[in-house]
């Protein structure tokens, strides 16, 4: 039965890695990339619909992101939403294609983006505590019925000690993207 807790409570620390390295992944470090474009949502017939189900992305250079509406009604839209969103960029439109330039990023402004990377890596590293929380009220809750007091302590180390490791993955996962961020 403890085992099922620990194989539980690591899925959900994977979960929070992979949650971070999208959430990182969306953050703008001075090179084109088209999962920058992730988490814009384009009102489509009504319906919020994420840009990348409504058009092709794609990087010719490492400063240029070219966008290609499979429906070109709709690309005054595309151009509003990506206007609207807080990545800071500046489409511009030629009739079949948004084009979006990358502009070099100044020094106050990877100063900011380290701050929210580091915002964002420790968001990930309280979810991944409050997953040892979860599982160590679960292995106490057995240790009254299921389990003796000695296996409980020794499955409740295990838990520790798959925490350290993916707060110390999050702490990997962070200084790249600051190296990345801070790369001129």
């Amino acid at each position: 039965m403890p085992q099922s807790i620990k194989a539980n409570a690591e899925e959900r620390m994977n979960k929070a890695i992979q949650n971070l390295k999208r959430e990182l992944a969306s953050l703008r470090a001075g090179r084109a990339n088209p999962a920058l474009l992730e988490r814009i949502q384009v009102d489509y017939y009504g319906a919020p619909t994420p840009l990348n189900q409504m058009a092709n992305i794609s990087t010719p250079d490492a400063r240029t992101l070219i966008i290609q509406p499979w429906d070109k009604t709709i690309m005054g839209a595309i151009e509003k939403e990506i206007m609207k969103s807080d990545l800071g960029l500046t489409p511009t439109n030629d009739g079949t294609i948004i084009r979006i330039v990358i502009p070099a990023l100044t020094e106050e402004r990877r100063a900011e983006l380290v701050k929210m990377t580091k915002k964002f890596g420790e968001e990930a590293k309280v979810a991944v505590r409050n997953v040892r929380r979860d599982a160590n009220e679960e292995i106490k809750k057995k240790e009254k019925t299921d389990i003796s007091e000695d296996e409980s302590r020794r499955h409740q180390d295990d838990i520790q000690k798959l925490t350290d490791r993916f707060v110390a993955e999050v702490d990997q996962v962070l200084a790249a993207k600051e190296k990345e961020i801070m790369e001129i």
